[in-house]
């Protein structure tokens, strides 16, 4: 009986202990994980396009890479000091000095502003045909990991992108073909769609290539648009850890169907990633 009194107090104790540490040890997987969220959010499978909107903290890893203040692209924070991107990002405008990155769900409100120091696209960039879509981003100075701001997980060079499997695209992009970019983060449901469907003569009719990959809903109506490009295209693991698998590229006009969006495939550029950055 003694030894009873004892084990539930001794329970009693561990739980009250497991309560005073939740806040702290959730502060801490948060910010020493990659790809992990505060909460499980409902996410809705509303477009980018007239969509949802994002809540402060859902994407801790979106990036907003302005162009002399204003909003140009997006960008998927990866490590404390590097954001990966799109090439095309920055096929007219290279100048470090011109561009910030900005974190938060809002763009004319962001809770941190960073100065950009390094600008390193691919070498095999080709503009004509898309292929390489991929660039990284130094910053001036690392940035510290809080539930609002962290890196997404990389997959594996090896990893398996199933068609079929559902992904989340988010960014603030414009909300109708040829529309003005958004000022709070929108996140959108799509699937992913196999290269093949996606090269078929009603869709891209052989324009995607083996490094890119295709996202979308067959109605079109969940898609990115201008504004969304160098943004993340991700999936949740089975230890409901977030990776990205994807970067906005491309696309014929926005919301079409059988015309779903075009991202970088990550997994075929994760050695250049890692000979680039170290992450």
């Amino acid at each position: 009986m003694i030894f009873s009194f004892y084990f539930l107090d001794l329970i009693i104790t561990l739980s009250f202990l497991t309560l005073a540490l939740t806040d702290q040890d959730t502060e801490n997987f948060l910010t020493q994980e990659c790809g992990a969220r505060p909460d499980l959010i409902t996410l809705s499978e509303e477009r980018i396009i007239g969509g949802t909107l994002a809540e402060t903290g859902d994407w801790p890893w979106q990036v907003s890479l302005q162009l002399n203040n204003v909003h140009h692209c997006g960008g998927i924070l990866i490590s404390n000091l590097w954001v990966l991107t799109a090439a095309h990002c920055f096929r007219s405008y290279s100048n470090p000095l011109q561009w910030t990155a900005t974190f938060g769900v809002s763009t004319i409100r962001p809770i941190l502003r960073v100065r950009v120091r390094t600008i390193v696209s691919h070498n095999n960039y080709r503009y004509s045909t898309r292929d390489n879509d991929i660039a990284v981003v130094q910053l001036e100075r690392p940035v510290t990991f809080n539930r609002n701001i962290h890196r997404v997980c990389l997959p594996a060079a090896t990893q398996i992108i199933l068609p079929g499997s559902v992904a989340y695209v988010t960014g603030w992009g414009s909300l109708t073909y040829g529309g003005n970019t958004v000022t709070d983060l929108r996140q959108g449901q799509v699937r992913i769609v196999s290269n093949n469907e996606c090269n078929e003569p009603a869709g891209y009719g052989g324009s995607v290539l083996p490094g890119m990959l295709c996202a979308g809903v067959p109605s079109g109506a969940v898609d990115a648009c201008q504004g969304d490009s160098g943004g993340p295209l991700v999936q949740e693991d089975s230890r409901r850890l977030w990776f990205v698998v994807g970067i906005v590229s491309w696309g014929y006009q926005c919301g079409l169907p059988n015309k779903p969006g075009v991202y970088t495939r990550v997994t075929t550029y994760r050695d250049w990633i890692r000979q680039q950055t170290g992450v």
